[in-house]
């Protein structure tokens, strides 16, 4: 069995997905698409740049999904994959809207307008300079938690990111994370302060929770094909009408994207296919578990070489 995963932000390159715009139709309109929704080129900004631009959090979350939507659909439609046999679609973060998409429990422009109000809003939750990421390697979530319940009362950071076995991300203020990389270098673990613009997935997201709340709650979700693994639970979501509030609770809370790979091999999957730019879930993957079969999708001969 197989199952869908999509790629989260840090995936994004200035020209993403530009072999797939210049051979098939289905991705020009998709783009042309992308671009009558938004109200501006975004297809230029994907093709073009500038990168700053692109690596903007409101540009980046649609712009990811674009391409992930053109792949999976060009796989799906050109090549004749039938895809909607996956076990389960799941995504990391932003991700987690390109597996809702592809597995049709929301339209494609309605994902392009809230990943683009979701974005804006975790960009401007926390004033800019005012909170971070730092990524943990070669530790585990125990190891991390023990430390942040010793020192609850000198500074405040949350796991934002259980990614795989050996790599953790927390998020927090700028100068709790300070206090953080202190106390991890003392304890001899190795980290690495991020280059991105906010805190991503902790409390310091209230402003784009209660945002993005109200935003859901005007779309329309449909009952989709598939089944769909939930990031704040690491598990198949069960009801669709739960669907809504785990997206709004994904705001502020832990993306187990480790939990959730570990559940879907325990309900016999052995194949993971990665469909979006880049190759991050490929290599998590690799880091949970060796014995999996991985395929990436973003490129034609990607697709010209899968096997399902």
């Amino acid at each position: 069995m197989f199952s869908i995963i999509f790629p989260g932000q840090g995936s994004q390159m200035v020209g993403m997905g530009k072999e797939f715009y210049d051979k098939f139709n289905i991705v020009k309109e998709l783009f042309k698409q992308a671009d009558d929704t938004l109200n501006f080129s975004i297809s230029k900004l994907i093709l073009e740049g500038p990168k700053e631009e692109l690596d903007l959090t409101a540009n980046t979350q649609p712009a990811i999904f674009l391409i992930s939507y053109s792949i999976f659909n060009v796989a799906k439609n050109e090549f004749k994959f039938d895809l909607n046999k996956a076990k389960y679609f799941a995504g990391h973060s932003l991700g987690e809207y390109s597996a809702l998409s592809c597995a049709g429990y929301l339209d494609f422009s309605d994902t392009l307008k809230i990943l683009r109000i979701r974005g804006d809003a975790m960009q401007n939750s926390v004033p800019k300079g005012k909170g971070g990421m730092v990524a943990v390697l070669g530790s585990t979530v125990d190891v991390i938690e023990k430390i942040l319940t010793e020192h609850k009362e000198n500074f405040k950071a949350q796991i934002a990111n259980d990614n795989s076995e050996g790599q953790i991300v927390l998020s927090g203020k700028t100068e709790d994370l300070e206090i953080l990389i202190k106390i991890l270098k003392d304890n001899s673990i190795k980290n690495i302060k991020l280059p991105v613009s906010a805190p991503f997935h902790c409390d310091l997201m209230n402003n784009a929770a209660k945002i993005m709340t109200e935003e859901l709650n005007k779309l329309n979700f449909k009952n989709g094909q598939n089944k769909l693994i939930s990031n704040v639970t690491a598990n198949e979501i069960k009801d669709p009408d739960d669907l809504k509030n785990l997206l709004i609770k994904q705001i502020e809370n832990r993306v187990r994207w480790r939990e959730s790979v570990i559940n879907m091999i325990e309900n016999n999957v052995s194949h993971f296919i990665e469909i979006g730019p880049g190759k991050v879930l490929s290599g998590l993957v690799k880091r949970i578990n060796r014995n999996v079969k991985i395929d990436t999708i973003n490129s034609q001969s990607d697709i010209e070489g899968l096997k399902i």
